[in-house]
């Protein structure tokens, strides 16, 4: 269609001057108002069909004809030809069809003082409309139709006689009033918004053990930062450096540290200190938790609330549909025993299941099921509502929990941070825990997402495929759903004869102050059965040419030095402090660091260790850490592949392809 008009587009006539357009434009619609009024009933014209115009009475019959043959084409083609031709045939048909005027024109005479012009006017619609039908009928071929535009534009170039100015106004006003047609460009949707909102901070400083040896944060087993990291990269783009928490990242991975011997001891910790591989005047020390595992027969009774998001927002392939799958992954992995509801909210909160003990799983499934999206986001009402299902099937003793499944998008009622944090907060006090699953992208609060599972005593995941989904709520739903500490705390103490400065890699948002540590009413971090937990200090040795901060003048330590030298032995003293599931009261692990704990290469260190290592330098690279701008992306990979070790879900080999991706999509020559 728009090679057609294509084809005519040079050869249309020039535009005629404003002036002489309205001119001619006034005098026919003069003439054929005082035609109207002179004519009589007999006519069929009434004073309030006069918006009607001589171009709709030439184009409207046409028009009306060629819609209901059903073929744009010969509107948008055919139709403007005849237009076209009319100027064409015009002094080649001029004096036949004057004569035909002449002898059609209606009989009735018009009162005297409307003659002339008006009869003029009328009869020449009339003849245009009449002769447009006949070239229509002719349907001429293309090659004269580029004859007759051709004729037409240098007939135009004289001055236009009234005829050839009405339907050349004809003419030109259906143009106007039908746009031209439209190119790929005009027809595409607008771009959508991008409205995610990401839960980070400033990467963590240097500090100088002389003037701040303690350094406090709470234990995080989260890993949406990782799953949505992979989905920007596998998308063709660089994921925003706020999306990276380097700690999520490195806490993806499964890693086989040492274990505790029984639940009395929820979890062990290992240090092991190495160089850096990316800077040589500093070492790694590397903190290691691994929880205990619960043995699935041993695990407690689960009664679990799905608070899933089904608004308009998650009408997406990877968004309901997918959260759907991965419940029903979830339902397949819980003991018949245990029981589910569901609750949704979508506007208004609703209950979709009672709770229902899971050996009912067809009904479970069918609720499922029924899930369809639509409608705005009234988030605070579904945690409402999910909290007192929760409390109606609470298992004393065993896990309440609720798995609040969106992209985050709360957008009716109470939906501040502050405000939906303030009410998880309060709910968690009765002993039902919440968990975030988030999905989609374009719309995703992740920010939001943190604030409510950090303060519901949950994990914050990110399910960007159904194997995401299979690695969550399947392969790793014991550390998932069952917790065997609560509020976990670390703290570290520098020794300033040993260490100059350290640097904490990733858990900027865990921050905790040094006071908090043992304070059992500051919530921390919880950690579920079998989870593994790593944190990775970059420090400096005294004396090293890597050390940043000037000596102080007139400030020292803040023990005294002798304290320091009876300890000379030690780099740093770990401590942690966590609560058990049923209790309120903290207990106290430490561990000293001493060069027991270190190798000295990096080579000689685990595989875990290693690939660890890597995941963070890979982390820091990604959220635009400066101190790694020297070690390369084919560094990282090469790291990772030489600790790959078993890898038997292939979470390791997939974490090397993000890397080459990553130098691909940065541009990077290593």
């Amino acid at each position: 269609m728009t090679d057609d008009f294509e084809k005519l587009a040079g050869k249309l006539p020039p535009t005629p001057s404003s002036e002489a357009r309205a001119r001619a434009l006034a005098a026919a619609m003069e003439a054929y108002d005082a035609a109207a009024e002179n004519s009589g009933a007999a006519q069929g014209s009434a004073p309030s069909l006069r918006p009607s115009s001589i171009f709709n009475r030439i184009w409207s019959p046409i028009m009306n004809r060629k819609l209901l043959a059903g073929s744009a084409l010969a509107t948008l083609i055919v139709v403007p030809a005849a237009f076209l031709t009319l100027e064409t045939v015009r002094n080649d048909r001029l004096p036949e069809k004057q004569t035909e005027i002449a002898t059609k024109t209606d009989p009735k005479p018009a009162a005297p003082e409307a003659q002339g012009a008006a009869s003029l006017a009328r009869s020449q619609a009339q003849a245009a409309a009449k002769i447009a039908e006949e070239v229509e009928s002719e349907a001429p071929a293309a090659a004269e139709a580029d004859a007759m535009a051709s004729r037409m534009a240098a007939d135009t170039a004289a001055p236009m006689s009234t005829l050839g100015g009405t339907v050349g106004f004809a003419a030109r006003g259906r143009m106007e009033i039908m746009p031209a047609p439209t190119t790929p460009g005009d027809i595409l949707p607008p771009p959508m918004e991008n409205r995610e909102r990401f839960g980070n901070a400033d990467a963590n400083p240097v500090k100088s053990v002389a003037s701040e040896p303690v350094s406090t944060f709470s234990a995080d087993v989260d890993t949406a930062s990782y799953s949505f990291v992979r989905r920007s990269l596998m998308a063709g783009e660089m994921p925003n450096p706020d999306a990276v928490r380097v700690e999520e990242m490195v806490n993806y991975f499964p890693y086989d540290w040492p274990r505790p011997a029984s639940a009395a001891e929820p979890f062990k910790a290992t240090v092991t200190v190495t160089p850096t591989p990316w800077n040589a005047g500093t070492r790694l020390m590397h903190v290691a938790i691994k929880g205990y595992d619960v043995v699935p027969a041993e695990a407690p009774k689960a009664n679990l609330v799905f608070l899933i998001d089904v608004s308009g927002s998650m009408d997406e392939p990877d968004k309901l549909p997918l959260l759907k799958n991965a419940f029903r992954l979830l339902v397949d992995k819980l003991k018949p025993e245990d029981t589910v509801s569901i609750v949704t909210y979508a506007g208004n909160a609703g209950t979709v299941l009672e709770p229902t003990a899971v050996k009912d799983k067809a009904k479970i499934l069918a609720a499922i099921d029924t899930l369809t999206p639509g409608g705005s986001t009234a988030g605070a009402a579904g945690i409402d509502a999910a909290y007192q299902l929760a409390e109606k099937a609470r298992v004393k003793g065993g896990v309440n929990r609720i798995l609040l499944a969106t992209d985050g998008d709360f957008n009716v009622g109470p939906s501040s941070d502050e405000e939906l944090k303030r009410l998880v907060e309060e709910k968690r006090k009765s002993g039902v825990f919440l968990s975030v699953l988030g999905f989609g992208r374009g719309n995703y609060n992740d920010a939001l997402m943190q604030a409510i599972a950090q303060n519901g005593n949950g994990v914050a995941t990110y399910i960007d495929t159904l194997a995401e989904a299979q690695k969550t709520l399947v392969e790793e739903a014991g550390s998932s759903l069952f917790p065997i500490a609560k509020d976990v705390k670390l703290q570290v103490e520098f020794n300033p004869a040993a260490i100059a400065e350290y640097r904490l890699i990733g858990y900027e948002t865990r921050a905790l102050k040094r006071e908090d540590f043992n304070n059992d009413r500051v919530d921390a971090g919880d950690i579920g059965s079998g989870h593994s937990v790593a944190a990775i200090y970059e420090v400096t040795p005294k004396g090293s040419p890597a050390v940043l901060n000037d000596d102080l003048r007139y400030a020292t330590a803040e023990k005294p030095a002798a304290n320091a030298t009876a300890h000379s032995g030690e780099l740093a003293y770990l401590k942690i402090r966590y609560k058990k599931p049923d209790s309120d009261k903290s207990e106290l692990i430490t561990t000293p660091v001493t060069e027991a704990n270190a190798v000295a290469s990096l080579g000689e260190a685990s595989a875990d260790v290693r690939f660890s290592t890597a995941v963070a330098a890979f982390g820091q690279k990604l959220a635009g850490n400066t101190a790694l701008s020297g070690y390369s992306y084919t560094a990282v990979a090469d790291l990772a592949k030489g600790a790959k070790g078993a890898d038997p879900f292939g979470y390791r080999g997939e974490f090397g392809n993000l890397v080459r991706l990553a130098k691909g999509l940065s541009g990077a020559k290593e």
